[in-house]
């Protein structure tokens, strides 16, 4: 791998930083939505909820970039369209465990397993390359999940592993293997929008037929779209969380190493925690629930100080050191 050129590098790490502010605001939206869901679909299956909040966003982005393309859905290549596909599958996957995990442990066990990613990668890459990760490399993997530890109040007396931690962890595996499809030198000339584009049909016909599958009545499908907060939810979720955070992660993640990718992720939780000071109670007066507004607490402090430090000192390792990570990771998981 050729390093990116230091003021390219600054760029992406920005635009993903922005990417994860995005995907932070996902948690108080579609927690919002689960509450309205709930009034307006009574009984409905916790599989049904989250297929029906998650389906309709990537449905309605892969229409967006459609019509974005025009002609140039014609020139779409095989490559594109393989890892596409490859990305969409184990996305898809993934995010099924991770909901279908976190009904069976809490919500900090589930944030903590989630960002195990952040081990498993620099440890793939050893593994691959036959040398241990750099101190610097542990040093901050460390670092990333003593954070997202403690931002979720995680409690290790607590943790038993059965079969939401099980399959929690198994959608960490699965959001790995989607770090590294977009590091594979096979695809290093694919384009990012007809890349993401058949990412999005993926993802939202996976979704879709889970939905259809699990939806208690014909009416069920159609309740929630008489629900402007339900409604404008799944547009910011498609605006922000989808079009702008896929499309800035499939762009700029291939100018950065798996291992930076993989922590800098990681503040996800952190931009969640931080969103969740103010928007649960805006949520509530629209919608008519009881959704309290999070306190600003020291985990909220010391897990981000942490997060945040070890993705600074990350960077503050040569950059030749960051390229030859980068060229392992290029052949993929």
């Amino acid at each position: 791998m050729t390093s990116s050129p230091p003021s390219i590098h600054r760029q992406a790490l920005l635009m993903l930083l922005l990417a994860n502010l995005f995907w932070g605001l996902s948690f108080p939206v579609i927690k919002a939505m689960v509450f309205a869901h709930q009034q307006l679909v009574p009984g409905s299956s916790s599989w049904f909820i989250t297929a029906y909040t998650v389906a309709p966003r990537f449905l309605i982005a892969a229409a967006v970039l459609v019509c974005l393309l025009g002609p140039q859905l014609r020139t779409f290549t095989r490559l594109e369209f393989k890892q596409g596909a490859l990305i969409g599958v184990t996305a898809g996957i993934g995010m099924l465990f991770q909901n279908d995990g976190i009904q069976f442990t809490s919500a900090s066990v589930s944030a903590f397993l989630t960002q195990f990613y952040a081990i498993m990668i620099p440890a793939w890459l050893a593994l691959r390359s036959r040398r241990w990760p750099s101190v610097t490399v542990l040093a901050c993997s460390v670092l990333v999940l003593a954070g997202v530890a403690i931002l979720g109040n995680f409690d290790f007396g607590a943790m038993r592993f059965g079969r939401g931690e099980g399959e929690t962890l198994l959608s960490s595996v699965f959001f790995m293997m989607q770090i590294f499809l977009l590091e594979r030198k096979e695809f290093a000339g694919n384009r990012a929008l007809p890349v993401t584009l058949v990412m999005f049909a993926v993802e939202g016909l996976l979704f879709a037929g889970l939905a259809l599958g699990t939806t208690p009545s014909a009416a069920g499908l159609l309740a929630p779209w008489h629900s402007p907060l339900w409604i404008g939810g799944t547009l910011a979720l498609t605006v922000f969380c989808t079009l702008g955070s896929f499309v800035l992660m499939n762009t700029w993640q291939p100018k950065i190493t798996a291992t930076e990718a993989g922590l800098i992720y990681c503040i996800e939780p952190l931009f969640a925690s931080v969103l969740a000071l103010f928007l649960p109670a805006m949520f509530s007066t629209w919608g008519g629930f009881d959704y309290p507004n999070e306190q600003l607490t020291w985990h909220l402090l010391a897990g981000g100080g942490l997060i945040t430090v070890a993705n600074v000192l990350i960077q503050l390792k040569p950059s030749s050191a960051r390229a030859s990570e980068g060229a392992a990771a290029k052949n993929g998981p």
